[in-house]
């Protein structure tokens, strides 16, 4: 069972895809319209997954979308009648995993969820990977930058500047990259 926020202008269609939802056993909160008051209560509201039926996603929908994305991911499917492969683009990059044109039978609806959510947990993972090694290149680039100042300074070959700072890290009982920060600062305060 999916925790699900479903948007929607239309009372009698919300209402439809409400009931939808919870014939597959969903648990609903319906809104009529995505605002900056329901993106506050976004957390409170704990969605798994959030639904969006429009007519044709708008700009500020689309920026809502991507603040929301931003600040507190969740899977989002958009069902729309606007077939327009730019609005497609843009509802993509606001974070919509889902964008799905035209009438959807009932039955469709919880395959439809399921796909979302897996695309969205692929995606969380490859950002999460792709933060990894920023950080792991980040921190490699700093220890690079000390071992330079090592190597100037103490007039040893790159192993060996290594191993000083390895065996700093160690005395202080510190990570490597923050030796190598403390390092780089102290040369630059003396050059």
């Amino acid at each position: 069972m999916l925790r699900v926020l479903l948007i929607d202008d239309d009372r009698i269609r919300r209402e439809a895809l409400g009931e939808s939802l919870r014939a597959h056993g969903h648990d609903v909160d319906a809104h009529d319209t995505i605002s900056m008051e329901l993106m506050e209560q976004l957390e409170t509201i704990a969605p798994d997954v959030i639904v969006i039926d429009t007519d044709s996603p708008d700009r500020d929908m689309l920026e809502h979308l991507a603040v929301m994305s931003r600040d507190a991911p969740r899977p989002v499917v958009l069902f729309t009648d606007d077939e327009d492969a730019d609005k497609m683009r843009q509802a993509h990059r606001a974070g919509v995993m889902s964008y799905v044109v035209g009438s959807v039978a009932a039955e469709r609806i919880k395959a439809i969820l399921q796909v979302a959510v897996t695309r969205f947990e692929e995606h969380q993972a490859l950002r999460q990977e792709l933060e990894s090694a920023k950080t792991e290149l980040a921190s490699r680039k700093l220890i690079e930058r000390a071992k330079g100042v090592v190597m100037k300074h103490k007039g040893v070959h790159e192993d060996e500047a290594y191993r000083l700072l390895r065996e700093m890290a160690m005395t202080r009982q510190m990570k490597l990259v923050d030796v190598a920060r403390q390092v780089i600062d102290m040369s630059s305060m003396f050059s």
